[in-house]
């Protein structure tokens, strides 16, 4: 909970990420509250007693909403998908204005990669943002299982970290000041 205030207040792609992983994380522990207190939360030695009450909480809470979403198995919470709608909608807007024209470069930069992981099998009602949140996800999943990325893997997924970082920004631009289209 603590992690995913601070990454959505300051890194809206990397708090998306993290949502994900979140949810995943519920799932391997079966979304049984019992084993995440027992395997999951004593991780977090540097949590007061307080603060592990409010994990609790927020982790009981995400819980319930998977159930209620019927996103137990698979699939993203609704509040994650709202999300992803903001950053594929602030997309569309800044590759409409001619006013950022540095974004539509770098868009343009890494349509390459979005085109060849959807040829790979991406699902092809996903938005192309969606596409590289699932390319830097998946990756990031392959590193934690101590996989091998080949080097055009290595270069894709930093072309497409760039791409997301850049979105990021002006998601925060627009937040705190407001964009101009």
């Amino acid at each position: 909970m603590f992690i995913a205030d601070k990454l959505r207040k300051e890194n809206i792609v990397g708090y998306l990420l993290y949502m994900w992983q979140m949810e995943d994380t519920l799932r391997v522990y079966g979304c049984d509250m019992g084993r995440l207190r027992r395997e999951y939360i004593p991780r977090f030695t540097q949590l007061t007693d307080e603060q592990v009450e409010e994990e609790e909480l927020w982790l009981t809470n995400l819980i319930r909403m998977m159930n209620k979403e019927g996103v137990r198995e698979t699939g993203h919470l609704q509040i994650n998908r709202v999300t992803l709608q903001q950053l594929v909608e602030l997309n569309q807007r800044l590759l409409d204005s001619s006013e950022y024209p540095f974004y539509s470069a770098e868009y343009f930069r890494v349509l390459p990669y979005i085109v060849e992981l959807r040829k790979r099998g991406a699902a092809k009602d996903e938005s192309e943002v969606e596409t590289c949140l699932n390319a830097v996800y998946g990756v990031t999943l392959l590193k934690m299982q101590g996989k091998t990325l080949s080097p055009d893997t290595v270069h894709a997924v930093k072309m497409i970290s760039t791409f997301l970082g850049m979105l990021n920004d002006y998601y925060q631009k627009d937040k705190k000041e407001g964009l101009k289209f």
